[in-house]
């Protein structure tokens, strides 16, 4: 969505003051200029990354094999941690704003003082929760929703 020149100034002034960047597969490869196709590519996208200044790094995975896996995988990379978790992927339309609704879970639960694993985990599970119980409004790419986390037991 990004023009080069804007991807460059992406990289050069904003992932090294990071303390965490979410890219979805399309995003990590353009900032790093590798086809992520599976758990080493991802590792070696990371470490890219991470050498550019970023701290910690989730991959979010919605769009492997061109979003028609059975499973969405995201890769999370900490200085001291790499793990990935999975999910199902719904037969849902509903994912408009999926990238958004995560960064801003994760925001909220580190702003809450959880710890960069922990967050992820909970950005995770409330993502999750929105897709697989969509709101029915709109069309096309509908709208996740946000009320389906309070539904979960925790």
């Amino acid at each position: 969505l990004l023009q080069q020149n804007a991807v460059k100034a992406l990289k050069q002034h904003l992932v090294p003051m990071a303390e965490v960047i979410t890219p979805n597969l399309p995003e990590a490869e353009a900032l790093t200029g590798i086809k992520i196709v599976d758990d080493k590519t991802a590792l070696e996208a990371a470490t890219l990354l991470q050498q550019m200044g970023a701290k910690n790094i989730v991959i979010k995975g919605g769009h492997t094999e061109d979003s028609q896996s059975s499973v969405c995988r995201d890769w999370i990379f900490t200085p001291t941690e790499t793990f990935f978790l999975d999910s199902p992927r719904f037969p849902t339309k509903h994912t408009h704003g999926t990238g958004c609704t995560f960064s801003a879970c994760l925001a909220a639960e580190l702003a809450k003082g959880n710890s960069i694993v922990d967050a992820v985990k909970t950005a995770k599970a409330f993502i999750t929760a929105a897709i697989s119980d969509p709101l029915n409004i709109g069309h096309g790419h509908g709208p996740t929703n946000h009320w389906a986390y309070s539904k979960v037991e925790k």
